[in-house]
């Protein structure tokens, strides 16, 4: 950690108190380990907005693989980008959904597209893409 700066913040009673649960729910020991939190999340999503470089995150996908052949095309576009995928982690929820977990670290364009083309895929029944860093650029 870098030299320490210490700064004011004047928040509204009505926003405070929240925070404050916010923080207390989250096992934060502070008010300043939150902040800090909320800050590198910020700088994480500009760096996402704007990067060109190597990026990292979390595709989940939901899914009935009994469904088209979903299985199977899913499997062809993760083969074609296999370089960027780091590793997949495959649940069977009951006997027709599975929940497919990929961590996907690479350029940041080739990282957006893949996440796109499978959430897309029909059949696929819920999918989320959460963004992170490799954490070479934050303190």
């Amino acid at each position: 950690m870098g030299k320490l700066a210490r700064f004011g913040v004047s928040l509204d009673e009505a926003l405070l108190e929240p925070f404050d649960g916010l923080c207390r729910r989250k096992s934060y020991s502070n008010r300043s380990e939150a902040i800090r939190d909320l800050i590198r999340k910020a700088l994480v999503e500009e760096t996402w907005r704007e990067a060109q470089d190597e990026q990292a995150g979390t595709l989940t996908l939901v899914y009935d693989h009994h469904k088209n052949d979903l299985a199977r095309r899913l499997m062809n576009i993760q083969h074609g980008d296999h370089d960027i995928i780091v590793t997949t982690l495959h649940v069977h929820l009951d006997h027709h959904n599975c929940l497919e977990v990929l961590v996907i670290k690479g350029q940041t364009a080739r990282v957006h597209v893949l996440a796109d083309r499978l959430i897309s895929c029909k059949g696929v029944k819920h999918g989320t893409f959460t963004l992170t860093t490799t954490g070479q650029d934050l303190v």
